[in-house]
């Protein structure tokens, strides 16, 4: 009887650990993406480029999200993106 519970307890670990090491299977990267200080309109051009060499580098898009994103100048923000890459660790 006590071998019949401990058998669905081992078990359990086990796969609590597969879950566990699965989800650190992948790291992620979030850089942001704006025009200007001023926030002119998004060049898809540049969008595209920061896209490929991200990609060249391994890394895959996961999720674009749109942000008021800090300038390099004082207090406020502008208008931007926030990408968020993810490759697998190796």
């Amino acid at each position: 009887m006590a071998l019949a519970e401990s058998t669905p307890t081992r078990l359990c670990r086990q796969e609590d650990h597969a879950v566990m090491s699965s989800a650190y299977a992948y790291e992620y990267k979030v850089v942001s993406f704006r025009e200007s200080l001023i926030g002119d309109a998004l060049d898809s051009d540049k969008l595209e480029k920061v896209l490929n060499k991200h990609a060249e580098d391994g890394w895959a898009l996961k999720a674009i999200t749109s942000a008021d994103v800090k300038g390099r100048i004082g207090p406020g923000a502008v208008e931007g993106l926030l990408l968020t890459f993810e490759r697998p660790r190796g």
